[in-house]
């Protein structure tokens, strides 16, 4: 099994483009896993761990209902915000400037094929991430993600999951909410759940965190999880 993952910062990213450039990568690796089957070979599958923020953009999964976007395309305008019917699973959600966008696109059988166990590490690793800021998180039953207060009414997301998977090969992934400003999230009714809030870690503190110290921490919480070994 290969264990080697490539850790890219692609910054700011328009999100067509990152979703382009994942599909690349994820192809690529289904590909190759096909080729080994078909000519019983035994080539290493590659591993890549991608971090950005994108400009504000709302995307909806396949499973999501389009009404859950409550701006239309005058609204979208004035908000100067993006739209996008997406292949992961999930509703709709945001995305922008002061979120912590996280694609892990990985071969599973370099891990665990277990999607479920899948969700639930990269959920701890945003929970340990938030446990070095001081902040107690935890998960809602029933529902994907990093909540605060998930045992009470004060319950609030801080940290969405979506991904696809297909043999085993991961796209998509998390949107942990930094110093995302939270208006954008009044748009949507965010992942279809329309009584419960949303934070972000700036707004627990009560001030903008440094993205890359973030950055650093969540990416060691994951390669430990996943006993990776980071290629930077």
């Amino acid at each position: 099994m290969n264990k080697k993952v490539e850790f890219l910062d692609w910054g700011l990213i328009d999100y067509e483009q990152a979703w382009a450039d994942q599909e690349k990568i994820f192809q690529d690796t289904v590909t190759l896993k096909t080729q080994n089957r078909t000519n019983n070979t035994t080539l290493e599958t590659p591993n890549y761990l991608i971090f950005c923020e994108h400009p504000h953009v709302y995307t909806l999964g396949k499973s999501g209902h389009p009404e859950n976007l409550l701006l239309d395309e005058k609204g979208l305008e004035e908000k100067h915000a993006a739209y996008y019917k997406i292949n992961r699973g999930g509703d709709i959600t945001y995305h922008g400037p002061g979120q912590l966008v996280g694609y892990p696109i990985l071969d599973l059988d370099n891990f665990f094929t277990d999607i479920h166990l899948y969700l639930r590490t990269l959920e701890e690793a945003v929970i340990l991430t938030l446990k070095d800021y001081g902040v107690e998180a935890g998960r809602y039953p029933g529902f994907t993600g990093v909540w605060l207060d998930a045992d009470n009414d004060k319950a609030r997301k801080i940290c969405a999951l979506g991904v696809r998977c297909s043999r085993w090969v991961t796209m998509h992934g998390f949107a942990f909410n930094v110093n995302a400003n939270l208006d954008y999230f009044k748009n949507i009714i965010p992942c279809g759940i329309d009584d419960k809030a949303v934070t972000s870690l700036e707004h627990e503190l009560g001030k903008a965190l440094d993205m890359d110290e973030v950055k650093g921490k969540l990416k060691g919480h994951i390669a430990d999880l996943f006993q990776m070994e980071i290629q930077n």
